[in-house]
Parts: structure tokens; sequence; C-alpha cells
């Protein structure tokens, strides 16, 4: 199994649990639709559906990389020759790279923030930490799914 196959083993198992969340976030939006018509909706809601849609959102990531599912535009790069789109390529991955690390670590200090404040939500008072943290984790796994794609770009592999 290569490196690649490795991390987008993971990656996958995030994007399990992001297909989760966003199953979630159906059952309840359905499940306090009907009981709002029995006048006994789900306190809560809101907050439960906005945490989850950070979950599906930060633990897609990776895996949608990995299987290149991003949109690409190439209006700019479709007339270049093939070693200038390569160059492209390797350029804009590596910026992604660095983004995604610099996201990744202040996902973390905002997460350590939150929790050294307690800061909880509002109504069901869940702590917002453990979501930051692991949007964090999801985000450092996309760094290492941009350094796997860029050395597979510049050796010229396509997966």
């Amino acid at each position: 199994m290569s490196f690649f196959e490795f991390i987008k083993k993971f990656n996958r198992f995030f994007f399990i649990i992001g297909g989760f969340a966003v199953v979630f976030m159906m059952l309840l939006t359905v499940a306090d639709t009907i009981l709002r018509y029995f006048k006994r909706p789900i306190v809560g809601t809101y907050e439960l559906v906005g945490l989850s849609a950070a979950v599906v959102l930060g633990f897609s990531i990776p895996y949608t990389t990995s299987l290149k599912g991003h949109i690409t535009v190439d209006f700019f790069t479709m007339k270049f020759k093939p070693k200038t789109k390569k160059f492209w390529l390797v350029i804009t991955r590596i910026l992604g790279l660095f983004l995604f690390a610099f996201m990744g670590y202040e996902m973390f200090v905002m997460a350590t923030d939150l929790k050294n404040s307690g800061e909880v939500s509002p109504t069901l008072q869940l702590p917002f930490y453990p979501i930051a943290y692991g949007i964090g984790v999801c985000l450092f796994f996309q760094v290492i799914t941009l350094i796997v794609d860029t050395i597979m770009a510049i050796k010229g592999e396509e997966k």
C-alpha cells in the first residue's frame, strides 16, 4: 500500500464521519419539522445543525482533494504547454499547502481558546472545542494530502 493510499484511507474515515453528520442533520431537521406540527419542537435543533454543518464541511475537504473532486478552473492554463501547466499545478498546490497549514494551526489555537474559556452553545451547553480540534486535524490531513499530490504532480503521476 502506497503512502497516498494510506492517507486516502484516513481521509475516507473523516469523510464517513462527515456523511454521518449529513444524515444526522437531515433526520433531525425532518423530526423537528414533524414535531413542530404537534407543537413539540426539538430543543437545540439550530445549534446541532450548525455544529453538524461544521463537521460536514471540515471533515470532507481532505477526501475530496484526494479524489480530485474540487472544481478547477482551467481557463487560465488551458492554452499553456504541458510543462507550464505542471509548473502552475505545483505552485497552486504549494500555496494551498501553506494556506491549509495556517488554517489548521489557527483552528488548534481557536480550539484551545474555546476550551480554556469554557465557551459552550447557548441552548444545549455543548462545548465547541471538540469540533474545532476535529476540523484542525482534518486541515492537517489536507496538508498531507496536498504534499502527496504535489509530489505526484512533480513526478508526473496521476491518481
